[in-house]
């Protein structure tokens, strides 16, 4: 996998960089602001792009619009945005701008490597990683159709969804069964009106759909 970092925290690109190394993942372009960041996916046309929300010259939402930008200039790029914030505009621009190959996680997921490592392979192979705390923010922006026609198990289920847990991940969570999961996520997939097609796009529609209420 080959990867660019865009942070402007020299320790924190540096660390987050030998960190995927020690994994075999090879970062090609380590920069500090979204101008490089741009040039650096035009250049490379990396598997994966994280990218800090906050950097110069005002450290308030570059990097957001940087990878919009960015998704914009390579199409399908897969990009992972870290921040210490929700950025609740922002945000839902570059989720529900694409098919998948999206994450937003708050920095603080990065000490837990196992999760962080996990997210940066999701992301970068099409689907998504979404921090529950962002989920709950954008959530508290308010309810609208369909998702109303939801249960709470459905809703409960397809929360977890957006999360990036896998049908089996799921069950554990809930403690039910695999065939359980099923059922309810195909009655989200007909409640949303999701008409059938590959199981992975109608998923990554699905968390869109919920994401951007």
């Amino acid at each position: 996998m080959r990867v660019v970092i865009a942070e402007d925290a020299v320790l924190l690109r540096a660390g987050v960089t030998r960190l995927l190394a020690d994994e075999g993942i090879e970062t090609v372009a380590a920069v500090d602001n979204g101008d490089d960041l741009l040039g650096a996916v035009t250049e490379h046309r990396p598997d994966l792009a994280i990218v800090d929300v906050r950097m110069p010259p005002t450290f308030t939402d570059e990097g957001l619009r940087a990878a919009l930008a960015a998704r914009a200039a390579v199409p399908g790029l897969p990009v992972l945005v870290l921040s210490q914030y929700v950025e609740e505009s922002y945000a839902v621009e570059l989720l529900s701008g694409g098919a998948g190959g999206v994450g937003y996680l708050l920095k603080e997921r990065v000490a837990d490597v196992a999760d962080f490592l996990d997210a940066v392979r999701r992301v970068a192979n099409g689907g998504t990683a979404i921090d529950p705390d962002v989920i709950a923010q954008l959530m508290a922006r308010g309810r609208r159709n369909p998702l109303d026609a939801l249960t709470a198990r459905e809703s409960e289920v397809l929360g977890l969804m957006a999360q990036g847990l896998s049908n089996t991940a799921i069950a554990n969570r809930l403690v039910v069964s695999h065939g359980a999961v099923e059922k309810h996520i195909g009655n989200i997939f007909s409640k949303l009106g999701l008409e059938a097609s590959s199981e992975e796009h109608r998923r990554v529609r699905a968390v869109l759909t919920y994401l951007g209420r």
